[in-house]
């Protein structure tokens, strides 16, 4: 029998949603009876139990820090564990959205400007407004470095610029980053592969983190994407690029805005979501994937690259 421990919820801000991933992907495993599950969250107990349950692969469905920025990869990695998902160095690079933009710069990935600002020494805001106005222009995206899910993001414009900066002080570092316009197109990468595309059309500003989870946000997921073969090719081929470069394993899903003809990469996540509304198991099934397959391709890459 093949055991299996399932790590969700975690300290990140994406802990609730961690649950509801690991809820819905313990129902499907459930229906195998190959499978011995032991679902729990990594606290401070964790090793003990991991040690005791001695699984033979653990099914990795954290999100946010310390789930998916190498934490707790360097723990397993340690304890000489099989894990799904990207390893240490990639999990760790992929989160950082600035040194990630670097990579996809030095890659010739389109992706859009930005600088990185930090609270830690006293601001002017003027200075700051000057330097979005010769560099990137409003409106600009303000977003923290290293959070998934569009926590914290908020789409700024001159006017409230100054009071969504100052909601973002917790995280001290954030990244100011030119707004880019136009269709928002996700692609997804399964073991090295294209799995394929979905656009989205939010009725709120943008995909954030509400439009992501709730049920009434009422975001149009279009799938077939209406795009030119060329385009289509190309898309998928930045997000099998984006995911080589970075060294990612299993799963992962590169999120881009394509504009006057152009795919600019906003990030690459490695621990996309599995919920019912989460936009893999959604590729998957238009590529009649079914829920279980998915899962159990992102298990047997674990088994196949560790």
């Amino acid at each position: 029998m093949n055991k299996i421990l399932i790590l969700a919820g975690g300290y990140s801000n994406e802990r609730e949603i961690s649950l509801i991933t690991a809820k819905s992907v313990v129902k499907e495993l459930k229906k195998n009876r190959k499978y011995k599950l032991l679902l729990i969250e990594p606290d401070g107990n964790f090793v003990k139990k991991l040690r005791k349950f001695a699984p033979n692969l653990v099914l990795n469905l954290l999100h946010g820090r310390y789930g998916e920025d190498g934490y707790i990869q360097s723990i397993l990695e340690s304890e000489k564990i099989k894990y799904t998902h990207s390893g240490v160095i990639s999990s760790s690079l992929a989160i950082d959205k600035e040194i990630s933009k670097r990579i996809f710069i030095k890659n010739n990935i389109l992706t859009p400007l930005y600088f990185k600002f930090s609270f830690k020494n006293n601001f002017d805001i003027k200075n700051i407004i000057k330097k979005i106005d010769k560099n990137l222009r409003f409106p600009v995206v303000l977003k923290p470095i290293n959070e998934g899910s569009s926590v914290g993001v908020y789409i700024s414009n001159r006017k409230n610029f100054n009071k969504n900066l100052k909601k973002l002080e917790k995280f001290k570092e954030i990244l100011i980053e030119k707004y880019i316009p136009g269709r928002e197109i996700q692609a997804a990468i399964l073991g090295n592969k294209k799995l394929g595309i979905i656009e989205l059309k939010p009725k709120r500003k943008f995909y954030d983190y509400k439009a992501k989870y709730s049920a009434n946000a009422k975001t149009e997921h279009i799938i077939p994407v209406n795009l030119s073969k060329k385009n289509f090719n190309k898309v998928n081929s930045i997000a099998l690029k984006a995911h080589k470069i970075l060294k990612c394993r299993g799963v992962s899903r590169s999120d881009f805005r394509f504009y006057k003809n152009k795919f600019y990469l906003l990030e690459l996540n490695t621990q996309p979501g599995m919920t019912s509304l989460s936009l893999v198991p959604e590729i998957a099934r238009y590529k009649k994937i079914s829920f279980i397959q998915l899962i159990e391709e992102i298990i047997n890459d674990a088994s196949i690259n560790k």
